[in-house]
């Protein structure tokens, strides 16, 4: 006998379903990195648009395919989150690009990483509606993200980045919805 496809959402899948809509638009985001071995401080500032992917929708297909998941298995919901950041002191462009988030269960799936390219995916849980956090890990350093909704105007975000146990660069956001 075969199994039926599941037709209900998790609880995890329905609480990350809820936060995605709840973090869509544009945002402000001025960010803090801290090396924690020579004590240096980056200020970056980020224009961040993010917008809600519905099931079955063209992004999350691909995405799937990336992650080589059967043509059964459909991702759940997901975001695309654009940036374009600049150095606070050198007023030089950081960085510009996007990424897909897609989910299922109580993984994330997404196009590339922090610090790579290549797709990813990370383990996450929402301790209440309102607080997302996610473990990733790859080429071996653990991301650890805790990304926050405060009302409806703002979120905190802090990551930790680590490597053979050793707490390397602490990440910390403060982030501003726009209009």
């Amino acid at each position: 006998m075969k199994s039926p496809l599941k037709l209900t959402k998790t609880t995890e899948e329905s609480q990350i379903a809820e936060f995605f809509q709840e973090s869509v638009g544009k945002w402000r985001s001025e960010r803090r990195y801290y090396t924690l071995s020579s004590g240096t401080i980056k200020e970056i500032v980020s224009a961040i648009a993010i917008r809600f992917l519905e099931p079955g929708c063209e992004e999350l297909q691909k995405l799937a395919q990336l992650h080589e998941l059967p043509d059964a298995v459909s991702l759940v919901c997901g975001t695309e989150v654009t940036w374009d950041s600049t150095d606070v002191v050198t007023g030089k462009q950081e960085s510009q690009g996007s990424t897909l988030f897609g989910a299922l269960g109580n993984i994330l799936y997404r196009d590339r990483g922090f610090a790579t390219s290549k797709p990813i995916t990370a383990e996450y849980y929402l301790p209440n509606p309102k607080i997302l956090c996610l473990r990733t890990e790859y080429n071996g350093s653990v991301f650890e993200e805790e990304l926050k909704l405060i009302g409806t105007k703002y979120r905190t975000r802090q990551t930790i980045i680590s490597r053979a146990g050793e707490q390397l660069m602490i990440g910390q956001y403060l982030e501003k919805r726009l209009g």
